[in-house]
């Protein structure tokens, strides 16, 4: 694509060459610079990519855009200017793949919990109802029938447009991706059109990004403001901040509640283990999903399956066979008779949600309840002591332990989050920094009827210790002692 062709709808400056030439890709990381692309000097939080661009240039960069020209200026390179690279990315991106958003059905999905499982089982629901569709997740990312492993809850903008685009060559008529704050506040999401917006909850998460609880409020806020008309924004109300989320937006606004009256109302009328039987907007349905986090997520699937066009009888259908996500509320049972749940569950809210929903189960399943939780390194220490004690609150038994540490020390995390603990609390907790331990130590100390929740990281299969992932997976231990119980 021509470099002219690249930089349409944008406001530039050429300041040296000519944007006649040939653009064979675009990168914004100097160490992937091949020979006929484009450079993108993006000035990050830790790094500036305009220190990087000799090296671009020296490994093949054709053209240069930032928004600083460097001194040297190598004849033969074309050097554009403009005012905001990292604003103006997700458009280049978008114009090098022809706007493939434009070509799809888009759904994003945000807020604190339940991006991943929305987003999810709305791809499956409408797989299932015959259309070819993709998603892009924190779990993983599916183009058509392809899956891969995913590394960020959104990828940076050159990446996005990229799935995007192939999501378009392969079939997709349908996609639904989650949008993360730290998305929203650094422009991943430029140039993309999206059909409809989902907010499910805002609780505390990413302080340690955001720096207050209202930036992060105005990150997520970010992404309805920018909805088009001909968008729908689809959001909670029986959440605190959900009219305060759409109140900018220039999208058509519905609403989904348990609590209130909404537009896509549900109501819950038993709840098992195996599953929730609830109400949408009066018909009612036996789910697969257990608890009223899930209830809400179900609610936000019904009514944007609804809004994208689908009949309310095949979506109810649908629902009706939808199973939870890897790592989410994913429950197994042992031969000697108690239950293990694994969960994602990192934020205080979410747990306290996951453990409320157990509570309520405890009273006809009549056991104990044992939770395994950690907190991660290198992000908000606020919440560590306020994670402890929704555990000890809601649970009879509490093992603190390591998530993924990152650079810090795991000891020191669980030192932070024992300080949310009274005396009595500090009783029925263990501190077991090794996690495989800490899961072996709360499966033997189960009794039939227990439930054995294992908070925090859910579907990851590594631990990252030292800014090196190492292979461990909750699931996989939780069967090895299954199995181990079999024997």
């Amino acid at each position: 694509m021509k470099l002219n062709e690249l930089l349409k709808g944008i406001s530039h400056e050429v300041l040296a060459g000519s944007c006649q030439i040939d653009i064979k890709k675009i990168t914004s990381d100097s160490r992937q610079v091949e020979p006929g692309e484009l450079f993108v000097a993006i000035r990050g939080t830790v790094t500036d990519g305009h220190t990087f661009i000799p090296s671009a240039i020296e490994k093949g960069a054709v053209a240069i855009l930032c928004e600083e020209i460097p001194e040297a200026q190598p004849s033969g390179i074309t050097f554009v200017r403009v005012e905001h690279t990292d604003l103006i990315l997700g458009e280049l991106a978008a114009n090098f793949y022809d706007h493939p958003s434009e070509k799809l059905h888009l759904v994003g999905v945000t807020g604190t919990n339940g991006k991943t499982t929305i987003a999810t089982l709305l791809q499956r629901l409408f797989s299932h109802l015959g259309y070819r569709t993709g998603l892009i997740s924190t779990v993983c990312v599916i183009i058509g029938e392809q899956e891969q492993e995913s590394r960020l809850t959104t990828p940076d903008a050159l990446t996005l447009q990229r799935y995007l685009h192939e999501m378009v060559e392969a079939g997709c008529e349908y996609a639904f991706m989650e949008v993360s704050s730290h998305a929203v506040h650094q422009h991943r999401i430029g140039g993309t059109r999206f059909r409809g917006g989902i907010f499910t909850n805002l609780t505390r998460d990413h302080l340690d990004y955001h720096g207050t609880f209202l930036n992060y409020l105005h990150a997520k806020q970010g992404f309805f403001d920018g909805l088009s008309e001909d968008a729908f924004a689809l959001t909670n109300i029986d959440d605190s901040n959900g009219t305060v989320m759409v109140q900018n937006s220039k999208a058509d606004i519905h609403s989904y509640a348990l609590k209130r009256d909404a537009d896509f109302k549900g109501k819950i009328l038993e709840q098992h283990l195996d599953g929730t039987d609830m109400t949408f907007n009066g018909q009612e349905v036996a789910t697969r999903l257990v608890g009223s986090f899930n209830a809400y997520n179900l609610l936000a699937i019904y009514g944007a399956a609804i809004l994208l066009g689908a009949s309310e009888e095949e979506v109810l259908r649908g629902i009706s066979l939808l199973t939870p996500v890897t790592g989410r509320f994913q429950t197994l049972t042992s031969p000697t008779g108690f239950v293990t749940i694994i969960d994602y569950a990192h934020t205080p809210d979410a747990l306290e949600n996951v453990l409320s929903t157990l509570r309520e189960l405890q009273k006809t399943h009549k056991g104990e309840i044992i939770t395994v939780v950690g907190a991660g390194g290198d992000r908000d220490h606020g919440k560590r002591p306020i994670m402890a004690a929704a555990a000890a609150k809601l649970s009879e038994r509490v093992i603190l332990t390591s998530d993924n540490p990152r650079f810090e020390d795991p000891e020191k995390i669980i030192e932070e989050m024992a300080k949310g603990l009274d005396k009595e609390s500090m009783k029925r907790t263990l501190c077991i920094t090794n996690r495989r331990e800490a899961i072996k130590t709360a499966c033997s100390l189960a009794q039939p009827n227990d439930i054995v929740l294992i908070a925090g990281k859910g579907h990851e299969t590594y631990q990252e210790v030292k800014g090196v992932r190492h292979h461990f997976s909750d699931l996989e231990e939780v069967e090895a002692i299954i199995g181990g119980n079999q024997e």
